[in-house]
């Protein structure tokens, strides 16, 4: 299947919203919907709801569920368009600091394909919130949490046990097609003092830092808040009861796909990090990480799974009193408000999967089990004052995406979100917490 043949289907104009009854998944942050008659399709429904450290659905940002829907649709329907590769190609050949061998390596070979043709995606349009029609192309009258993809088989690796340990079979991978490749392929422009490869790194030993870089691919000692000179691809595991980080010889043996195609996987992700992070930069914001699926489709590899502020990390500075502190317009905040209003839940969601791994099992359950017997605080509320920031910030996202303001404008509006947000970090006394995170001497 070609990429030009992939963006024609769409044979779906319209989606009845009374069609969606009951969703045949439904996860932390998202629905999934089977269309009647439409095997080959479903839906997907982006939900007000967030999850952090793989708790599940924990807190609700109003609007989010539309904001991030418009996201993914606007994005997706770009990566289709040979001029977001064109732009693409330019912003590379012009990249500052960028390894010369890796810049050569972006610009040869897929590039060229998607230059032509636009990337072959999942994603077939959004449906109208009010009548169900499908745009394919372009915006509908009345933006929705709807979007249509192509459906792929998801399947799971079978587990054993190896004594006391869990284990799991990867080996029929290599037989499948049409399926989901069961891994993550994280994308990191640059290293952030959160990100849980730089919390691994400053655990090590100098020696072990060393072999932990050239597992990576680095160039060198990894430092918070700087940009690589070679982008990192590393991997995890995607259908096992928690996110493994894997090497990339085991990402591939986990994968199924032959050697070439596996390095084909990562140059596409990281050409596809590269197109969103050309759609951040236009809003004022830097890109440092973000992670993609992909599936395996005859010989094409295909774009999935839901891009959108959950799974990018895009940032601003913020100069405020003195200090500089960065500014997190991802799940990232979120994330950090946990760790530094509710840290002692934070220890205990940590404890229970540090206990899920010796056992094998979902750490959810321990964790649950845990706060029903009194022994873990509960899943804490998020202060209204933080949530409201969080919602402007999804908005404002939203409509620089859908081309509404000027990026000046949109930059600036960015901007004072921040300043409200370490206002109030600042009132509640956590502001030397805030600066430990994401402070930059």
């Amino acid at each position: 299947m070609t990429a030009e043949t992939a963006k024609t289907l769409g044979p779906i104009r319209q989606v009845p919203p009374d069609a969606l009854r009951e969703p045949f998944y439904e996860g932390s942050v998202q629905r999934l919907y089977a269309i009647p008659g439409e095997p080959d399709y479903m839906v997907t429904e982006t939900s007000k709801g967030g999850s952090v450290f793989d708790v599940g659905t924990i807190f609700a940002i109003d609007g989010s569920d539309v904001a991030r829907s418009v996201f993914r649709h606007v994005l997706y329907t770009n990566l289709g368009k040979p001029q977001t590769w064109y732009e693409v190609k330019g912003a590379i050949a012009s990249a500052e600091g960028l390894d010369p061998s890796v810049r050569e390596a972006l610009l040869e070979g897929a590039i060229d394909k998607l230059v032509a043709e636009g990337a072959v995606t999942h994603h077939c349009g959004m449906v109208d919130a009010q009548t169900g029609e499908v745009a394919h192309q372009g915006l509908p009258a009345n933006e929705s949490a709807y979007n249509i993809v192509r459906r792929y088989r998801i399947e799971r690796p079978p587990a054993a046990r190896f004594f006391k340990h869990g284990v799991y079979d990867y080996s029929g991978f290599k037989d499948l097609d049409r399926n989901v490749v069961p891994l993550e392929c994280i994308v990191r422009f640059g290293i952030t003092s959160g990100s849980s490869v730089f919390r691994k790194y400053l655990k090590l030993s100098d020696v072990d830092k060393r072999a932990f870089e050239a597992e990576l691919g680095a160039d060198g000692p990894l430092h918070a808040w700087e940009y690589l000179a070679t982008p990192i691809v590393d991997f995890t595991s995607k259908y096992e009861p928690e996110d493994r980080a894997v090497s990339k010889q085991e990402a591939l043996n986990m994968s199924g796909l032959d050697a070439e195609t596996f390095a084909e996987m990562g140059k596409l992700a990281v050409l596809g990090g590269w197109a969103v992070r050309v759609m951040v930069e236009k809003m004022g914001l830097q890109l440092w990480d973000l992670k993609w699926e992909f599936a395996r489709d005859g010989d094409d590899l295909v774009f999935v799974d839901t891009i959108d502020t959950d799974s990018i990390r895009a940032t601003s500075v913020l100069e405020d009193g003195g200090d500089k502190i960065v500014i997190h317009y991802n799940k990232q905040a979120m994330r950090d408000y946990y760790r530094i209003a509710h840290g002692g839940w934070l220890d205990a969601v940590r404890g229970a999967k540090r206990q899920a791994r010796a056992m094998g099992t979902a750490f959810v359950d321990i964790l649950r089990a845990a706060q029903e017997a009194g022994d873990a605080p509960a899943d804490p509320e998020v202060d209204p004052e933080f949530l409201a920031v969080q919602v402007d910030k999804m908005n404002l996202i939203k409509d620089s995406a859908l081309g509404r303001g000027e990026g000046d404008d949109v930059a600036a509006a960015l901007a004072d979100c921040g300043r409200r947000e370490v206002a109030f970090y600042t009132a509640a006394g956590h502001r030397g917490a805030l600066k430990e995170i994401n402070g930059i001497d």
